[in-house]
């Protein structure tokens, strides 16, 4: 498995669908996940510390999880089947050491990890099959991109939901 760190939010600029960036460390491979509205929005409300007034469904799982005393070992993007990505979440109850495993949307396991600092892994063969290389060639179309990841905000999702 490959540790891999969350690069930013963006939205594919052919049909506009948000997409989530996973790197390495040594920013060379790059994993872009196409996710849901309402997923970018929690992504990016973490990423900006923004707090609902009422708690999100990942908060919900994550207060669920420490009521039972369990804590959020890693997620790990396990699975690419027809250009869908599958997720598990890796839980640990504290007083049994009880390995707890949860099948999961990428998306929600990644809106988890920003919350409580969980880190995200990616398996081997995902990575050989999904991941983009910043090739030196590319050098200047990956500028671009990361410059338009770095400067997505949770406003721009805003037009998406209820200011209630």
């Amino acid at each position: 498995m490959i540790e891999m760190h969350l690069g930013g939010l963006g939205f594919d600029p052919k049909n506009m669908s948000p997409i989530v960036l996973l790197r390495d460390a040594e920013e060379r491979n790059f994993l872009p996940i196409w996710i849901g509205m309402f997923e970018a929005a929690a992504i990016a409300m973490e990423l900006q510390d923004f707090k609902p007034p009422r708690p999100m469904t990942h908060d919900l799982l994550i207060t669920f999880a420490e009521n039972f005393n369990a804590t959020f070992e890693r997620i790990i993007i396990n699975e690419i089947n027809d250009n869908t990505f599958y997720a598990i979440i890796d839980l640990v109850q504290e007083d049994t050491k009880k390995k707890i495993r949860i099948d999961a949307r990428p998306s929600d396991a990644i809106a988890v990890a920003v919350r409580v600092q969980s880190p995200i892994f990616v398996s081997e063969s995902v990575m050989m099959t999904a991941k983009m290389v910043n090739a030196e060639k590319d050098e200047k179309e990956t500028e671009k991109f990361n410059s338009f990841i770095d400067n997505i905000k949770p406003e721009d999702f805003s037009k998406y939901f209820d200011s209630r």
